[in-house]
Protein backbone atom coordinates (compact mmCIF):
# COMPACT_ATOMS: atom_id res chain seq x y z
CA UNK A 1 0.00 0.00 0.00
CA UNK A 2 2.68 1.89 0.93
CA UNK A 3 4.22 1.59 -2.74
CA UNK A 4 1.08 2.26 -4.60
CA UNK A 5 0.41 5.81 -2.71
CA UNK A 6 4.53 6.71 -3.43
CA UNK A 7 3.50 6.02 -7.22
CA UNK A 8 0.28 7.72 -7.21
CA UNK A 9 2.32 11.10 -5.74
CA UNK A 10 4.35 10.84 -8.76
CA UNK A 11 2.19 10.59 -11.18
CA UNK A 12 0.54 13.54 -9.80
CA UNK A 13 3.95 15.70 -9.60
CA UNK A 14 4.56 15.40 -12.95
CA UNK A 15 1.21 16.31 -14.04
CA UNK A 16 1.45 19.44 -12.26
CA UNK A 17 4.87 20.10 -13.94
CA UNK A 18 3.85 19.22 -17.31
CA UNK A 19 0.67 21.50 -17.12
CA UNK A 20 3.26 24.85 -15.44
CA UNK A 21 5.62 24.50 -17.68
CA UNK A 22 3.12 24.52 -20.72
CA UNK A 23 3.11 27.83 -23.13
CA UNK A 24 0.53 29.10 -25.03
CA UNK A 25 0.92 28.34 -29.16
CA UNK A 26 2.33 31.51 -30.72
CA UNK A 27 1.23 31.68 -34.54
CA UNK A 28 4.56 31.94 -37.00
CA UNK A 29 2.14 34.07 -39.79
CA UNK A 30 -1.03 36.23 -39.61
CA UNK A 31 -2.85 33.35 -41.43
CA UNK A 32 -2.46 30.81 -39.27
CA UNK A 33 -3.49 33.50 -35.76
CA UNK A 34 -6.62 34.15 -37.80
CA UNK A 35 -7.07 30.39 -38.56
CA UNK A 36 -6.53 29.82 -34.70
CA UNK A 37 -8.97 32.84 -33.64
CA UNK A 38 -12.33 31.80 -32.70
CA UNK A 39 -15.25 32.43 -35.40
CA UNK A 40 -17.44 33.63 -32.50
CA UNK A 41 -14.72 36.58 -31.95
CA UNK A 42 -14.04 39.78 -34.27
CA UNK A 43 -10.86 41.27 -35.58
CA UNK A 44 -9.89 42.74 -32.17
CA UNK A 45 -11.15 39.71 -30.30
CA UNK A 46 -14.27 41.49 -29.42
CA UNK A 47 -17.91 38.97 -30.00
CA UNK A 48 -19.28 39.15 -33.08
CA UNK A 49 -22.90 40.75 -32.77
CA UNK A 50 -25.06 38.28 -34.58
CA UNK A 51 -28.12 39.90 -36.86
CA UNK A 52 -31.93 40.03 -35.93
CA UNK A 53 -34.60 39.85 -37.28
CA UNK A 54 -35.87 43.60 -35.63
CA UNK A 55 -38.56 45.84 -37.46
CA UNK A 56 -35.92 47.35 -40.20
CA UNK A 57 -35.02 43.67 -41.54
CA UNK A 58 -31.98 41.37 -40.25
CA UNK A 59 -29.76 44.10 -40.50
CA UNK A 60 -32.02 47.32 -39.17
CA UNK A 61 -30.63 49.20 -41.78
CA UNK A 62 -31.08 48.08 -44.88
CA UNK A 63 -32.55 49.97 -47.60
CA UNK A 64 -36.34 49.27 -48.83
CA UNK A 65 -36.57 47.07 -45.49
CA UNK A 66 -40.12 47.21 -43.30
CA UNK A 67 -38.49 50.01 -40.99
CA UNK A 68 -40.25 53.42 -39.73
CA UNK A 69 -37.75 55.00 -42.41
CA UNK A 70 -39.42 53.09 -46.30
CA UNK A 71 -42.43 53.58 -44.54
CA UNK A 72 -42.12 57.36 -43.80
CA UNK A 73 -40.24 57.93 -47.11
CA UNK A 74 -43.14 56.12 -49.41
CA UNK A 75 -45.17 58.16 -47.39
CA UNK A 76 -43.36 61.68 -47.83
CA UNK A 77 -43.60 60.93 -51.96
CA UNK A 78 -47.28 59.96 -52.14
CA UNK A 79 -47.93 63.47 -50.39
CA UNK A 80 -45.12 64.87 -53.03
CA UNK A 81 -47.12 63.81 -55.72
CA UNK A 82 -51.01 64.53 -55.16
CA UNK A 83 -50.34 67.99 -53.54
CA UNK A 84 -48.11 69.06 -56.87
CA UNK A 85 -49.84 71.61 -58.37
CA UNK A 86 -53.23 71.47 -56.68
CA UNK A 87 -54.62 74.31 -54.09
CA UNK A 88 -56.41 72.65 -50.69
CA UNK A 89 -58.54 74.47 -49.12
CA UNK A 90 -60.59 73.55 -46.15
CA UNK A 91 -64.11 75.05 -46.17
CA UNK A 92 -65.86 73.81 -43.17
CA UNK A 93 -65.67 70.99 -40.27
CA UNK A 94 -68.74 69.99 -38.69
CA UNK A 95 -69.23 67.36 -35.67
CA UNK A 96 -71.50 64.86 -36.02
CA UNK A 97 -72.76 62.21 -33.53
CA UNK A 98 -74.42 59.10 -33.85
CA UNK A 99 -76.21 57.43 -30.82
CA UNK A 100 -75.65 53.58 -30.04
CA UNK A 101 -77.05 51.35 -27.22
CA UNK A 102 -73.68 52.73 -25.62
CA UNK A 103 -74.59 56.16 -26.10
CA UNK A 104 -72.85 58.35 -28.59
CA UNK A 105 -70.51 58.09 -30.94
CA UNK A 106 -68.93 60.85 -32.30
CA UNK A 107 -67.32 61.92 -35.41
CA UNK A 108 -66.24 64.78 -37.93
CA UNK A 109 -67.46 66.07 -41.49
CA UNK A 110 -64.82 67.92 -43.45
CA UNK A 111 -65.91 70.08 -46.74
CA UNK A 112 -62.85 70.85 -49.06
CA UNK A 113 -62.36 72.47 -52.25
CA UNK A 114 -59.41 71.94 -54.53
CA UNK A 115 -58.20 73.37 -57.41
CA UNK A 116 -55.08 73.95 -59.89
CA UNK A 117 -55.42 77.58 -60.29
CA UNK A 118 -55.77 77.37 -63.68
CA UNK A 119 -59.22 77.07 -64.76
CA UNK A 120 -59.63 73.74 -62.58
CA UNK A 121 -61.81 73.14 -59.38
CA UNK A 122 -64.07 70.60 -57.43
CA UNK A 123 -65.25 70.34 -54.59
CA UNK A 124 -66.20 67.14 -51.78
CA UNK A 125 -67.25 66.08 -48.55
CA UNK A 126 -66.00 63.63 -46.44
CA UNK A 127 -66.88 61.92 -42.81
CA UNK A 128 -64.54 59.64 -40.34
CA UNK A 129 -63.77 59.61 -36.80
CA UNK A 130 -60.86 61.84 -36.69
CA UNK A 131 -60.28 65.25 -38.49
CA UNK A 132 -57.16 64.76 -40.27
CA UNK A 133 -58.90 61.18 -41.51
CA UNK A 134 -62.26 63.49 -42.82
CA UNK A 135 -59.79 66.04 -44.59
CA UNK A 136 -58.53 63.29 -46.67
CA UNK A 137 -61.09 62.00 -47.68
CA UNK A 138 -63.00 64.58 -48.49
CA UNK A 139 -59.66 65.84 -50.53
CA UNK A 140 -59.97 62.46 -52.74
CA UNK A 141 -63.50 63.43 -53.23
CA UNK A 142 -62.71 66.57 -54.52
CA UNK A 143 -60.26 65.45 -56.62
CA UNK A 144 -62.42 63.18 -58.40
CA UNK A 145 -65.14 65.39 -59.47
CA UNK A 146 -62.88 68.69 -60.79
CA UNK A 147 -64.60 70.42 -63.78
CA UNK A 148 -62.96 72.28 -66.45
CA UNK A 149 -64.22 76.49 -66.09
CA UNK A 150 -63.41 79.03 -69.50
CA UNK A 151 -61.39 82.20 -67.99
CA UNK A 152 -61.58 85.22 -69.76
CA UNK A 153 -57.80 86.58 -70.01
CA UNK A 154 -57.31 83.74 -66.98
CA UNK A 155 -58.57 86.27 -64.43
CA UNK A 156 -62.07 86.54 -64.76
CA UNK A 157 -65.07 85.12 -66.30
CA UNK A 158 -66.10 85.58 -69.50
CA UNK A 159 -69.74 86.53 -68.65
CA UNK A 160 -72.27 87.10 -65.56
CA UNK A 161 -74.37 84.05 -63.88
CA UNK A 162 -76.73 82.35 -61.58
CA UNK A 163 -76.62 79.38 -59.96
CA UNK A 164 -79.21 78.03 -57.45
CA UNK A 165 -79.37 74.95 -54.81
CA UNK A 166 -81.88 74.56 -52.41
CA UNK A 167 -82.57 78.04 -50.62
CA UNK A 168 -79.09 79.15 -51.74
CA UNK A 169 -79.22 81.21 -54.53
CA UNK A 170 -75.54 82.81 -55.69
CA UNK A 171 -74.82 85.35 -58.45
CA UNK A 172 -71.37 85.71 -60.51
CA UNK A 173 -70.38 88.78 -62.55
CA UNK A 174 -67.02 89.10 -63.97
CA UNK A 175 -65.49 92.59 -63.46
CA UNK A 176 -62.33 94.47 -64.55
CA UNK A 177 -58.77 94.40 -63.79
CA UNK A 178 -57.74 95.38 -59.92
CA UNK A 179 -61.53 94.69 -58.53
CA UNK A 180 -60.13 91.31 -56.69
CA UNK A 181 -62.25 88.60 -55.04
CA UNK A 182 -65.58 90.12 -53.83
CA UNK A 183 -66.93 87.20 -52.57
CA UNK A 184 -67.73 86.01 -48.71
CA UNK A 185 -67.23 82.05 -47.07
CA UNK A 186 -67.52 79.19 -49.05
CA UNK A 187 -67.53 80.91 -52.22
CA UNK A 188 -64.25 82.68 -51.76
CA UNK A 189 -62.19 79.48 -51.74
CA UNK A 190 -63.50 78.21 -54.91
CA UNK A 191 -62.87 81.42 -56.95
CA UNK A 192 -59.37 81.07 -55.17
CA UNK A 193 -58.37 77.57 -56.13
CA UNK A 194 -59.88 78.30 -59.27
CA UNK A 195 -57.41 80.88 -60.33
CA UNK A 196 -59.88 84.10 -60.86
CA UNK A 197 -58.35 87.38 -59.79
CA UNK A 198 -61.40 89.69 -60.44
CA UNK A 199 -65.02 88.39 -59.87
CA UNK A 200 -67.81 90.26 -57.87
CA UNK A 201 -70.63 87.26 -56.43
CA UNK A 202 -73.45 87.55 -54.20
CA UNK A 203 -75.30 85.26 -52.03
CA UNK A 204 -78.46 85.53 -50.44
CA UNK A 205 -81.07 82.66 -49.34
CA UNK A 206 -78.89 80.62 -47.35
CA UNK A 207 -75.59 80.82 -45.47
CA UNK A 208 -75.04 76.70 -45.10
CA UNK A 209 -71.89 76.28 -46.74
CA UNK A 210 -72.85 72.84 -48.72
CA UNK A 211 -75.85 74.67 -50.33
CA UNK A 212 -73.37 77.77 -51.25
CA UNK A 213 -71.15 75.61 -52.80
CA UNK A 214 -73.32 73.52 -55.18
CA UNK A 215 -75.26 76.69 -56.15
CA UNK A 216 -71.70 78.42 -57.14
CA UNK A 217 -70.94 74.96 -59.40
CA UNK A 218 -73.99 75.67 -60.85
CA UNK A 219 -73.33 79.13 -61.95
CA UNK A 220 -69.48 78.23 -63.05
CA UNK A 221 -71.07 75.06 -64.98
CA UNK A 222 -72.82 77.14 -67.08
CA UNK A 223 -70.18 79.61 -67.95
CA UNK A 224 -69.49 79.09 -71.75
CA UNK A 225 -66.45 80.81 -73.85
CA UNK A 226 -66.53 82.79 -77.43
CA UNK A 227 -64.60 80.08 -79.22
CA UNK A 228 -66.68 77.10 -78.25
CA UNK A 229 -70.06 79.40 -78.85
CA UNK A 230 -68.16 80.09 -82.15
CA UNK A 231 -67.64 76.14 -82.84
CA UNK A 232 -71.35 75.22 -81.70
CA UNK A 233 -72.53 77.81 -84.08
CA UNK A 234 -70.11 77.61 -87.09
CA UNK A 235 -68.94 81.26 -86.92
CA UNK A 236 -65.78 82.94 -86.24
CA UNK A 237 -64.74 84.18 -82.39
CA UNK A 238 -64.44 87.89 -84.73
CA UNK A 239 -68.25 87.83 -86.22
CA UNK A 240 -69.84 87.09 -82.55
CA UNK A 241 -67.41 89.84 -80.61
CA UNK A 242 -67.91 92.78 -83.36
CA UNK A 243 -72.25 92.12 -82.67
CA UNK A 244 -71.73 94.71 -79.86
CA UNK A 245 -71.13 97.91 -81.90
CA UNK A 246 -66.86 97.35 -82.23
CA UNK A 247 -65.03 98.06 -85.35
CA UNK A 248 -63.97 95.03 -87.00
CA UNK A 249 -60.26 95.72 -85.93
CA UNK A 250 -61.33 95.75 -82.10
CA UNK A 251 -63.39 92.51 -82.58
CA UNK A 252 -60.60 90.81 -84.65
CA UNK A 253 -57.91 92.04 -81.79
CA UNK A 254 -60.23 90.47 -79.14
CA UNK A 255 -60.81 87.33 -80.74
CA UNK A 256 -56.90 86.93 -81.40
CA UNK A 257 -56.79 87.18 -77.03
CA UNK A 258 -59.12 84.55 -76.35
CA UNK A 259 -57.25 81.70 -75.22
CA UNK A 260 -60.21 80.00 -74.28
Amino acid sequence: MADENKNDEAVTAETETAVTNEQPAIADTPSEAAANQDPAQGAEGQPQQREGRGRGGRGGNRDGGRGRGGRDNRRNNRREEEDDGIIEKLVHINRVSKTVKGGKRFGFAALVVVGDGSGRVGFGKGKAREVPEAIQKASAAARKKMIRVPLKEGRTLHHDGNGRFGAGKVTVRTAPPGTGIIAGGPMRAVFESLGVADVVTKSVGTSNPYNMIRATFDALTDQTSPKSVAQRRGKKVADLLGRGGASEAEAEADAAAVVE
